[in-house]
C-alpha cells in the first residue's frame, strides 16, 4: 500500500493544522515547529504542513508519493530510470523531522514528487547539506543531462 502526499508552505500554521484536523477529522500525526504532517486513511493521503513566509497565500512544496519499504523506492527508482525520466537519489537523509530513503522526479511544469519511505524520526526539519529533501529541485545541468542519467545534486 502506499499513499499520495501534499506537502504545502502554509502562512498560519495553526490555523491550518485546526483547519485540515476538521476536514479529514484527525489529529496530526507529527508536530514539531514549523512543521505538521498528517497521516490520513480515507482518502489515503500524507499531508504535510511546512510553515511559510507571514501572510503569503497557501503554496504547493512538493508532491509525493509514501510507501513503506526501501526495497519499493528502490523498485520506483529502477522503474524510473528505466523509464527514461532523470533522477534524483536521497539515501538516509535526514529531513521534515525523519530519516528518509527517497528518489525525485520532475513533471513537465518541473514540479517536484518524490518516492520515499520513513525509516525513523529525526531532531530537524531542514534538510542536511547535500540532500534534495523538500524540494527535489534538480540543478540546470541536471536538466540538461541525458534523460536516464541519475543526478545526486542539492537544491
Amino acid at each position: 500500500m502506499s499513499r499520495v502526499q501534499l506537502a504545502l508552505r502554509v502562512s498560519d500554521l495553526e490555523g491550518s493544522v485546526a483547519f485540515y484536523s476538521k476536514l479529514f477529522g484527525v489529529e496530526p500525526a507529527k508536530r514539531r515547529p514549523e512543521y505538521a504532517n498528517f497521516a490520513i486513511d480515507e482518502p489515503p493521503l500524507k499531508l504535510v504542513l511546512i510553515e511559510g513566509e507571514p501572510d503569503q497565500p497557501t503554496a504547493m512544496d512538493h508532491l509525493g508519493v509514501e510507501v513503506f519499504s526501501t526495497d519499493e523506492v528502490t523498485a520506483a527508482t529502477t522503474r524510473l530510470r528505466e523509464s527514461g525520466l532523470v533522477i534524483l537519489t536521497d539515501n538516509d537523509t535526514e529531513c521534515c523531522y525523519a530519516i528518509q530513503d527517497k528518489v525525485w522526479v520532475h513533471g513537465p511544469g518541473k514540479e517536484p514528487w518524490e518516492v520515499y519511505v520513513v525509516k525513523g524520526d529525526a531532531d530537524q526539519l531542514d534538510k542536511q547539506a547535500g540532500s534534495a529533501c523538500c524540494c527535489g529541485e534538480a540543478s540546470e545541468a541536471d536538466l540538461k543531462q541525458p534523460v536516464a542519467a541519475t543526478a545526486t545534486s542539492a537544491c
